[in-house]
């Protein structure tokens, strides 16, 4: 189904089934070009942000220590706490990660890679390394079919036909997103995500054995309803789906930026990914005509609310295109 066949399915207030089909390169290279063209000073922002290390240190000493101080607190207690403090930290971590996969915290990449995998420790479940694999061909390859695993597969598309199907898809959203590119684009693991496995699994056993499974169990809570019907987890629907046949990838602009390294200026971010999000900012001001006239938004919260009640959006909105022969 083309564009047109998603416009005759929105008009008949029924689902599409099948992708929006776009034919041409995806819109950011030539962006860049336009604005590096025009504003040559954009390129001074480009490096890495000085304050991510102790930014980072700060978030994962805390998510510990919270960790720890719950080893005797009761199950509604500390699911409380993992949804309304801890999930916010965690799904900062996780934004952490995604910056430090463009090295946006040291020039030399392997620092940047030692430091998700810290960052990556209250989180509870490996994925730094793997992340930064699947997350740089997902900005090479810009919803190519079969490369950029961002992307839902036609099994979920399928299956999630909704409103509750949607609902219990956002709900259980961080295993797709975690689990798509295992089964639909599995890579050999190595020498770096088996340290990344090993170092986990050691601070894993360590909270059990001094702390107990609450502990534990917190970490991982704080993981799952975090990247869920979370406010923050509204992300992940926000920067790629379509909800303007138009338009392919979407910016926030809202008061949560503060706590995700400014992942909502995600036009701003693909446009600029050697831009540190502490800086994207600075990209529109310099260059607005550019990012005015796109649409955005203001509410994560929103975003979710609109993908589970609008009943022509789910799975399927979202732009793809043919693998180029060179791909």
């Amino acid at each position: 189904m083309g564009r047109g066949g998603q416009r005759e399915a929105e008009e008949e207030g029924v689902m599409a089934t099948d992708f929006f089909w776009s034919y041409t390169d995806e819109p950011h290279a030539s962006r860049r070009r336009q604005i590096l063209s025009q504003y040559p000073q954009v390129k001074e922002l480009f490096g890495p942000d000085p304050w991510a290390f102790l930014k980072i240190t700060v978030v994962v000493l805390l998510q510990l220590w919270t960790a720890t101080a719950l080893h005797n607190a009761g199950w509604l207690k500390m699911l409380a706490i993992a949804y309304c403090f801890g999930s916010f930290l965690n799904h900062n971590l996780f934004l952490a990660i995604h910056e430090l996969s463009h090295n946006l915290a040291f020039s030399t990449p392997v620092y940047n890679r030692w430091l998700g995998i810290f960052a990556n420790l209250p989180i509870g479940v490996p994925m730094s390394v793997t992340f930064q694999k699947y997350h740089l061909e997902h900005h090479r390859f810009q919803g190519v079919d079969g490369i950029d695993m961002d992307i839902p597969s036609k099994v979920e598309a399928h299956l999630v036909t909704n409103v509750v199907k949607k609902a219990i898809w956002v709900l259980l959203q961080l295993f797709f997103y975690a689990l798509r590119p295992v089964f639909l684009k599995p890579k050999p693991p190595g020498y770096w995500e088996f340290l990344n496995l090993f170092i986990q699994i050691a601070l894993d056993v360590s909270m059990v054995y001094f702390c107990g499974w609450k502990s534990f169990a917190y970490l991982i809570l704080s993981t799952f309803v975090g990247g869920g019907m979370h406010p923050m987890a509204g992300h992940f629907i926000s920067e790629h789906y379509v909800f303007n046949p138009d338009q392919e990838t979407y910016s926030y602009y809202g008061p949560l930026n503060l706590l995700t390294w400014s992942v909502g200026y995600h036009n701003e971010h693909h446009d600029f990914p050697r831009i540190p999000g502490s800086k994207l900012h600075k990209v529109k001001g310099i260059a607005p005509e550019y990012y005015e006239g796109l649409e955005s938004y203001k509410s994560w919260s929103q975003v979710i609310y609109m993908y589970i009640m609008d009943r022509t959006v789910g799975p399927f909105s979202r732009m793809k295109r043919k693998p180029s022969k060179s791909e």
